[in-house]
């Protein structure tokens, strides 16, 4: 695998074979104490035992016990992080825990707690993580938007190259008890142009949807033909597990509901078809994506 960053937010991962996965995280918020690690971990080590990469969109870090932020609470700091270097301790435990894992790591994507930090403290603290990280480790990780492309290239046979434009975006709003962030979707397909996967967190659902587009596309063999265009569209859920018991917290006083907990991963497969008796030779491709296996 070979990652090739093009523009802060545009990058690009070039992989040989038929088949790609790549995991979808999204929302970890890794230093709170409602983190699942042992669910994470459980992840990430699956994405280690399979070699699949990794996409971090967003809100990997919580980050609301510094000082002055009024989200603060007492009990939501891990006892490790409780001291005068708060955010520089979780930088640097967050290195160690993901140290394992950091030559899948691929891109990491901002979301509303990352930049609440540089609005608040004026510091990019996932920037100094990816710093740290690549340091430690002699890795390639990258740094990404809040939005962003991730283009994969495959190298499905000697002279054949598939694309696969993947746009990502952390998410905004607060999702929906009824939709659970299909209203999210349908925006997506009204604001960007052709991407085939379209990844989305923020609102901690998990869920995933397709669809299919009428266009025409062309050939040398046949020139132009119709096709249908699969747009693959899905919602990464977090790790935070805020609900509880339901008897009391921000969480339940708002009305939200449990969310689902854990990610995605995105699967794209090729396949090869010749038609011999109208002397074609193409590529098919189909792409998907399912929860994290138990």
């Amino acid at each position: 695998m070979e990652l090739i960053r093009h523009s802060k937010n545009i990058h690009e991962i070039k992989v040989e074979g038929t088949k790609f996965k790549l995991a979808m995280f999204s929302d970890i918020h890794w230093d709170n104490p409602k983190c699942d690690w042992t669910l994470l971990k459980r992840d990430l080590d699956y994405c280690l035992r399979e070699s699949i990469p990794m996409m971090f969109n967003g809100d990997t870090f919580c980050l609301m016990q510094g000082k002055w932020d009024p989200r603060g609470t007492k009990s939501d700091i891990r006892p490790e992080h409780n001291n005068v270097r708060y955010l520089d301790s979780i930088i640097e435990t967050a290195v160690d825990f993901f140290t394992p894992y950091a030559h899948l790591i691929t891109v990491v994507g901002y979301g509303n707690h990352e930049t609440a930090i540089l609005k608040r403290h004026e510091t990019d603290v996932l920037q100094r993580f990816v710093d740290l990280l690549n340091y430690k480790n002699h890795t390639n990780v990258q740094t990404g938007g809040y939005g962003g492309w991730i283009v994969i290239n495959q190298t499905t046979r000697p002279g054949t190259r598939i694309s696969t434009k993947v746009r990502y975006f952390h998410g905004n709003g607060g999702g929906g008890i009824v939709t659970r962030g299909e209203i999210n979707l349908t925006r997506a397909l009204e604001m960007y142009e052709d991407f085939e996967v379209f990844s989305m967190g923020h609102i901690h659902e998990n869920k995933c949807t397709n669809i299919a587009r009428d266009t025409i596309d062309h050939s040398v063999a046949n020139g132009w033909s119709s096709k249908q265009k699969q747009i693959h569209l899905m919602i990464t859920g977090t790790y935070k597990e805020e609900f509880g018991d339901g008897s009391k917290g921000w969480h339940v006083e708002r009305g939200a509901p449990v969310k689902p907990i854990g990610s995605r991963i995105l699967i794209i497969d090729t396949r090869r078809t010749i038609d011999k008796k109208n002397n074609t030779d193409r590529t098919e491709k189909s792409i998907d994506s399912i929860k994290f296996p138990i």
